[in-house]
């Protein structure tokens, strides 16, 4: 146990406390809509109480990250790193990202060149190998993201598509703030999602039984925080310099605990899915708001939170009206439900059916307008600035 505790400290006390990352970009979008494994891993009888209050996120003090300045250049040497199984079909990338460097790891197929030491903890095996494997030869960028194109993990305002997302990402972006999570919207995940005090009572959150016992594991010098939370779904970016902050031991060290662990293929990759943001800001808690996200990081502007909220409501309003209208359809008419107690909407072809088409077409209509609006403001560098409160000059760029 001694020699653990040393290595353990060995192993931390080669964290580098700063970053120093210099490193522009596009913008588009789419109509559609390592510690040592546990010795025990039962349930925590203690921590902190239920909180009546949202309590406020804690940031470690063990590393200290700068923020950095992007350099004028045309582009930034960028990967993107991708988990896949066997049965994936990536080919969508080649077609939609030509020119993209792509690292990708088969993790079910031990002859796959590359691939990872061994096929458990979801996507974390696969970046953490990455990481240790390429750490003296990183782009300035790197992008971890799922091998499915379309899935609900990806930014609904940029039509779930992988591709979209990829092309707008903002490297300037990723510079300044050195850790990026793909994801805009804060359902599911934010503003508080794990909590080392629960029971683990809800099957979506399973993993939170063992969280107090995984972070003594993980990040042994630093106190449990009272929740952690960031949108899922593990996709983020980082900077070169950001990755550099933390020794390559450091990863080792995880990956090794993810390999010994007794913990599930799935219970360790979830722990890792709402720890990636503390380990890369020291936050516990990284919920940008969602315009903000948006904008500074996509090159989508709606002119701040107002309109971005009326821009939700409208989308609601949409799915609302499309319902309405489904009902319609599929109704069976008055004349054949005269003996049923339930209400009934008026048959096809009816006023009502009208009346909601042309309230739909009114609102497609402002949807598009708003959406141009905010494509067109996030190519201005000045504006999407104003919009993340963050200073600007001419000749700044994005």
């Amino acid at each position: 146990m001694v020699i653990a505790t040393i290595l353990v400290a060995f192993f931390y006390s080669l964290a580098a406390p700063t970053e120093s990352d210099k490193g522009p970009q596009t913008g588009g979008f789419d109509d559609t809509i390592i510690s040592f494994p546990s010795t025990g891993l039962a349930s925590s009888t203690h921590g902190n109480p239920e909180l009546d209050e949202e309590p406020a996120p804690q940031r470690s003090m063990s590393t200290v990250f700068t923020a950095a300045s992007p350099h004028a250049v045309s582009n930034y040497s960028r990967v993107m790193v991708l988990p896949r199984m066997q049965e994936d079909g990536v080919a969508w990338i080649s077609k939609e990202l030509p020119g993209l460097d792509v690292s990708v790891y088969v993790a079910n197929d031990p002859r796959a060149s590359p691939h990872p030491p061994k096929n458990k903890g979801h996507e974390v095996m696969i970046y953490l190998t990455y990481l240790i494997e390429h750490y003296d030869h990183l782009p300035d960028l790197v992008l971890f993201m799922h091998s499915h194109r379309w899935t609900h993990h990806n930014n609904a305002f940029l039509g779930f598509d992988a591709s979209q997302m990829i092309r707008a990402l903002s490297g300037a972006h990723v510079m300044r703030a050195g850790y990026v999570n793909m994801r805009c919207h804060w359902s599911p995940g934010c503003p508080v999602w794990l909590r080392p005090s629960s029971r683990g009572d809800s099957l979506a959150r399973q993993e939170e039984t063992v969280l107090e016992q995984c972070w003594s594991e993980l990040f042994p010098f630093d106190p449990l925080p009272a929740f952690l939370a960031q949108p899922c779904c593990a996709q983020f970016a980082l900077s070169r310099g950001r990755i550099l902050s933390i020794p390559r031991s450091r990863y080792v060290y995880y990956r090794d605990w993810i390999m010994r662990t007794p913990l599930s293929d799935y219970i360790s990759g979830r722990i890792w899915e709402y720890s990636w943001q503390y380990l890369f800001t020291k936050d516990t808690a990284h919920c940008p708001a969602e315009h903000v996200c948006y904008c500074d990081g996509f090159g989508v502007c709606f002119g701040g939170e107002e309109p971005y909220s009326q821009y939700v409501d409208l989308l609601g309003s949409k799915a609302k009206i499309v319902e309405e209208l489904d009902q319609v359809d599929t109704n069976p008419g008055i004349e054949q439900g005269r003996n049923s107690s339930s209400s009934r909407l008026p048959p096809n072809d009816t006023d009502t059916q009208i009346k909601l088409k042309a309230r739909l077409t009114q609102i497609e209509a402002e949807l598009n307008h708003r959406k141009e609006e905010a494509l067109q403001r996030g190519m201005d560098p000045r504006l999407r600035a104003e919009e993340c409160g963050r200073s600007w000059r001419e000749g700044d760029g994005f």
